[in-house]
């Protein structure tokens, strides 16, 4: 079988807005984009180090001289398949080393990954391979009480692009272990005359989503590897680091900042945590070294609480990040005395921007802000909702654009019109202030995207769910402060007809197949929903009003307080 189909190029595709030519030039001359590719990357480093620890997973350990070869051999075992360059291949992997080893022989052939996490069922994954027209789809088997793999079959028989279903692990018929790929001729060394390139599409992430599923981000080559480069820098990393990856891998966070590609680019070694539990990750740092790992608020949290009663030598943690949302203040304070190890927030999006406090920067500095831009080539500005940049030290919405930072989602022409300004400025959707330094102090969100956790959760899409419910006339969901979580969804449901029980609600959302985490952590029943004096109000103004008496209500007790006369209230988790 033939490898490979003819180039393709990203530049100029309807599928991929790009950044201009000119611009383009200017970077690849200030030498941020360079045009090697991760293929690149990884067989420079098993050159340089062939012995040295790439990855270690629960049950393996691997070189970079291993790693090197079994990305070849897989890749020949995906073209094998029909699998070619510039093909999509869903990819939802658990936190093990095999992820690491499915990722590189993605880009040592030329496909495109697009990282589902495990937590995605059945509606994301099947929008993900619909939109991209996805060819395979590589997963794992069941080692738990959910079968990844009877996922993927519902998800192929959906939709007709998906050929085949690759299993690390046993497979269910009509599947394809990753064993039986690995067995076969691996992808010749130099693929090079047809690509991959480092302008080629490297990877598809997902967005938080704000109006609905889950936007697909395109990253290149080029410009995700001078993210991982920067980040690798700015984090210290070197061929002694070991980095545990905690968060899910296909996070933007783990992944590149610096993560998993941050760790490879500087010859460290990347740990796979199979759990974010402290027993299990505490467990790993003593017992693996580790010197740095990330972690989202609420995980920060519980580690902190279970450091202070375990016995575990976390001696070796050099850095402890933490982003996905901000980290409270007094939080932070708590950090470098128990780990013994500097903090380091992190703020950034998978659509580009990424932000860090420095080692050079003052306590202060490290605890009240969530970082400044890491390239001098980031172009930030904060502005009122003309688009008119604020004063100095006000707060406002966060416009960049940069040589990392994307200029479209993929085959999203009508979003992109307003998620982007005219002149390839990205609309983060937060609100922040910026200190004279740089340094950025996220205070709030112009998106009505909920962040539980450090998930992202779409309101349009859990109330789209809702709705699909027949005992269901109208629902609106809403996210409400929460002092482990940073805010848990809320949804306030008028019912038709008899009124389901909150806890029959939840179970019909979980089984359209959402995943847990944008399962409503708490509904509320009311007979009609508020509005403003002029009456009739949008679906957005609505979301306001809500979480703002919801909000309110939260302060004021422990127990929820009504949003109207005597609601039907359910809070008994999920």
């Amino acid at each position: 079988m033939t490898v490979g189909r003819p180039r393709i190029d990203v530049v100029g595709s309807a599928d991929v807005p790009t950044w201009p030519e000119a611009i383009a030039a200017e970077y690849r001359a200030r030498g941020y984009w360079t045009g090697q590719t991760f293929s690149d990357l990884l067989r420079e480093r098993a050159a340089a180090h062939p012995d040295r620890e790439a990855v270690v997973g629960a049950d393996e350990r691997l070189t970079y001289a291993e790693l090197d070869r079994r990305a070849s051999a897989l890749a020949g075992g995906l073209a094998w398949i029909g699998v070619h360059r510039g093909d999509r291949v869903v990819v939802q992997l658990p936190n093990e080393a095999v992820f690491v080893e499915v990722l590189f022989a993605c880009f040592r052939l030329g496909a495109i990954p697009i990282l589902a996490l495990p937590a995605h069922r059945a509606s994301e994954l099947t929008h993900f391979a619909a939109h991209s027209e996805a060819v395979a789809i590589i997963t794992s088997d069941a080692r738990s009480r959910f079968s990844f793999a009877g996922l993927a079959d519902e998800v192929r028989a959906a939709v007709p692009s998906v050929r085949e279903v690759v299993v690390a692990g046993e497979p269910l018929e009509d599947q394809r272990s990753l064993d039986e790929l690995r067995g076969a001729t691996p992808l010749p060394e130099l693929a090079a005359k047809s690509g991959p390139f480092g302008r080629d599409l490297a990877l598809l992430q997902l967005s938080g989503g704000t109006t609905g599923a889950s936007k697909l981000i395109p990253r290149t080559h080029d410009d995700y590897l001078y993210s991982v480069r920067a980040s690798a820098q700015i984090c210290e990393q070197d061929g002694d680091s070991r980095y545990l990856v905690v968060l899910p891998a296909g996070h933007n966070f783990p992944l590149s900042s610096a993560g998993i590609l941050g760790t490879i680019e500087s010859g460290g070694t990347v740990v796979m945590c199979p759990s974010p539990d402290p027993a299990t990750a505490l467990g790993l740092i003593e017992t693996e070294r580790i010197t740095v790992t990330g972690l989202v608020p609420p995980l920060a949290i519980a580690w902190l609480e279970a450091l202070s009663g375990s016995s575990r030598d976390v001696s070796s943690l050099r850095l402890l990040q933490v982003g996905g949302a901000k980290l409270d203040a007094e939080v932070a304070r708590r950090v470098e005395p128990a780990f013994g190890c500097r903090l380091q927030q992190v703020f950034g999006m998978a659509e580009g921007l990424v932000n860090y406090t420095r080692p050079e920067d003052p306590l202060e500095t490290v605890i009240a802000t969530q970082g400044r831009p890491m390239s001098p080539a980031d172009e930030v500005r904060v502005v009122d909702e003309h688009d008119r940049d604020v004063a100095p030290g006000e707060s406002g919405a966060l416009l960049t654009r940069g040589p990392y930072t994307i200029r479209g989602y993929y085959r999203a022409t009508e979003h992109n019109r307003t998620a982007f300004t005219s002149d390839g400025f990205y609309r983060t959707g937060d609100l922040v202030r910026q200190a004279p330094s740089g340094h950025l102090e996220v205070v709030g969100r112009a998106k009505e995207q909920i962040n539980r956790g450090g998930e992202k959760v779409a309101p349009a899409e859990v109330e789209g769910h809702l709705l699909a419910h027949p005992s269901v006339l109208d629902a609106c969901v809403v996210g409400v402060p929460d002092a482990a979580l940073g805010e848990r969804t809320y949804a306030v449901v008028v019912a038709r007809g008899e009124q389901p029980t909150p806890a029959s609600l939840r179970k019909f959302v979980r089984e359209r197949g959402v995943a847990a985490f944008k399962v409503p952590d708490r509904i509320t029943f009311v007979p009609e929903f508020p509005t403003t004096g002029v009456g009739k109000v949008s679906r957005r103004e609505l979301r306001t009003l809500l979480a703002a008496q919801l909000t309110d209500a939260s302060a004021a007790s422990a127990a929820a307080t009504p949003v109207s006369s005597a609601p039907t209230t359910d809070d008994s988790g999920r």
